[in-house]
């Protein structure tokens, strides 16, 4: 892919008067979705391959990947079996922002993770495959897809059955009654989430779906120096605001979190003469530009990163080509937030779009401007801090479940430590938002979403939505 390799500085980007857009010949193409070899060289000259993307005579009955084997009675991806063991082991209740009928492929398998779960039953892979003391290998192994009813799938996906298993399983103490679902926690107790009513856990199952990956769980030592944060239940936003202190070590991890942030203003030149009238490749231009400036920051991002020395430059690639889009998107909506919403909308204002592009926008494109309209309002709300900002972006960057890694469980162990720093702050710093921290992290699955629609856009088509989003949401609080 041919793009500018020129670093983005604070002086350039232009070539006619100092701070001004210049025409290019053409629309370059954007970072959309991949790297260029020599940007993630800068990682590691030697870890760069292209991968082979050649058909295999077997694929997962699930996202249509390369299938590895038999997993819990069909054929699979590894990273369905993974997603599958986690969902049953943990009890995790998921939420679909569509129709529940989302598409899953290779791609697009991770977007939607309650459609991801409904496929996975509806193929027949099978709950009592997986060992209920949660570790690899499997047991059962004779028993292959099961056929189970729709009322018992939606029981399943409701977390219905998971808190009657609970419940059995607390009236019969450590006995060993097998249950048909595979409780296959790691503690005997059941997650705080599972003995919520029905309508509560309806309610916060979004947010459950983050939270019961870990509260169902045994605190681990590393862990143990924030005792107070496996206490935390589903109802805790009802109780009074307590005071309380932050753990230094917290405090510590989240100090070298934001100074690993490059939270200088963007050096690409915004500015544009009065009256002049922005075409649509200058504008797709600057986009570039800008794309190619947080592309570089993210790079740079993770050479500081506290743990960066805990995992494989392997991974870290994989990890930046799988997330950089979401990356850029919530630095956008956050610490970036005055320069897109003040000078880039400024020269999205002076940008007509012709008939034609507004009788050819995509409805693809309209649900990325409704989402993005509605999560830059919940952000201004928030006013998200830096030092949540880098926990958020490093959660989301952490993420097991991406194709390709090599220590996903070590990636996991490492999502906790800051998802459980993230609360910590949230809770101490604002303690009458008692809801503040399932909000944010509510965030993320949104951003990911839009994140993969985005792809979908015809590039032609990115400068309106642009113009669209930044004009909306400007207008908008400059009303308020």
């Amino acid at each position: 892919m041919e793009r500018d390799e020129r670093p983005p500085s604070g002086g350039g980007g232009g070539g006619g008067s100092a701070g001004f857009l210049e025409p290019p010949a053409a629309l370059p193409p954007p970072p959309r979705n991949g790297f260029c070899q020599e940007e993630l060289a800068e990682l590691d000259p030697g870890t760069i391959s292209v991968p082979d993307d050649r058909a295999e005579q077997r694929t997962c009955l699930i996202c249509g990947d390369r299938a590895t084997g038999l997993h819990y009675g069909i054929i699979s991806c590894e990273g369905c079996k993974g997603f599958f063991k986690r969902s049953i082991c943990n009890k995790r209740v998921y939420r679909c922002s569509r129709d529940k009928n989302c598409v899953m492929s290779r791609k697009q398998r991770n977007r939607c993770q309650y459609c991801r779960l409904l496929k996975c039953l509806q193929m027949g892979m099978n709950r009592k495959a997986i060992r209920e003391d949660g570790m690899p290998g499997g047991r059962n192994k004779s028993i292959g897809p099961v056929q189970i009813s729709e009322e018992e799938i939606e029981r399943i996906m409701s977390g219905q059955e998971f808190e009657e298993e609970a419940n059995h399983w607390s009236n019969h103490g450590d006995s060993d009654h097998s249950s048909p679902g595979n409780r296959a926690s790691e503690s005997n107790q059941p997650s705080p989430g599972s003995t919520l009513s029905s309508s509560r856990s309806v309610e916060l199952n979004g947010f459950m779906a983050f939270r019961e990956q870990y509260m169902g769980m045994s605190v681990p030592p590393h862990y143990q120096y924030i005792p107070h944060l496996f206490s935390y239940s589903g109802h805790s936003p009802l109780l009074p605001p307590q005071a309380r202190s932050l753990d230094p070590q917290s405090y510590s991890l989240i100090h070298q979190l934001v100074s690993a942030e490059d939270l200088e203003p963007l050096g690409t030149p915004m500015l544009i003469e009065d009256g002049y009238a922005v075409t649509q490749a200058e504008l797709f231009a600057l986009l570039c530009r800008l794309a190619d400036e947080l592309l570089f920051r993210q790079i740079a991002w993770i050479k500081k990163l506290p743990f960066f020395c805990e995992l494989s430059i392997k991974d870290y690639t994989c990890l930046l080509s799988s997330t950089w889009q979401e990356l850029i998107l919530l630095s956008s909506l956050t610490v970036y937030s005055k320069q897109i919403f003040g000078e880039l909308a400024d020269v999205t204002a002076k940008y007509s779009p012709s008939d034609e592009e507004l009788h050819r926008f995509s409805d693809e494109g309209m649900e990325v401007i409704e989402r993005l309209i509605y999560l830059y309002h919940k952000f201004h709300q928030l006013k998200v801090s830096n030092e949540e900002y880098a926990c958020m972006k490093a959660i989301n960057f952490l993420n097991q479940d991406i194709r390709g890694l090599t220590s996903a469980s070590q990636l996991e162990q490492l999502n906790k430590r800051y998802w459980y720093i993230c609360q910590d702050f949230t809770e101490y710093k604002y303690t009458h938002q008692p809801n503040r921290f399932p909000d944010l992290m509510m965030c993320l699955p949104e951003i990911r979403y839009i994140a993969g629609k985005m792809v979908n856009v015809p590039l032609e088509q990115l400068p309106l939505l642009f113009k669209v989003v930044l004009h909306s949401c400007k207008t908008s609080v400059g009303k308020e």
